[in-house]
């Protein structure tokens, strides 16, 4: 079996993170944002995970993902299923999670070559 490093040097990265921040390739944000290997948007989601929209998640489908990670904040909360209801639609694989679990898959995803996105509401 070989074994090779995995990297994601120049892409953004979860560098660290907290409660209502994270830290993208070494920058803190402390807003809802969404982030890919090449993109980042913050200002994503600003009602929070409670009033997140069809509308808001729709606007993911342009990223192209495979999968999304949505991270809700310091604790686990599933959003409206109506929210989510454009990337089911689209056959996208989403994940519910906490923020600090999602910051931890989306850079072993990222890793490995997946086309992930990290949605995280603050």
């Amino acid at each position: 079996m070989k074994f090779e490093r995995e990297t994601t040097a120049g892409q953004n990265a979860f560098t660290a993170y907290g409660d209502g921040w994270v830290e993208v390739a070494g920058r803190r944000v402390n807003a809802s944002l969404v982030v890919a290997g090449e993109r980042l948007l913050e200002g994503w989601a600003a009602g929070g995970i409670g009033a997140l929209t069809p509308a808001e998640t729709a606007t993911l489908l342009d990223w192209k993902p495979e999968i999304v990670l949505l991270g809700t904040g310091a604790t686990f909360r599933f959003p409206d299923p109506a929210a989510l209801a454009p990337l089911y639609r689209a056959g996208i694989g989403v994940e519910v999670m906490d923020t600090r679990a999602a910051c931890r898959t989306y850079n072993i995803l990222l890793a490995e070559g997946r086309r992930v996105v990290a949605a995280l509401v603050m």
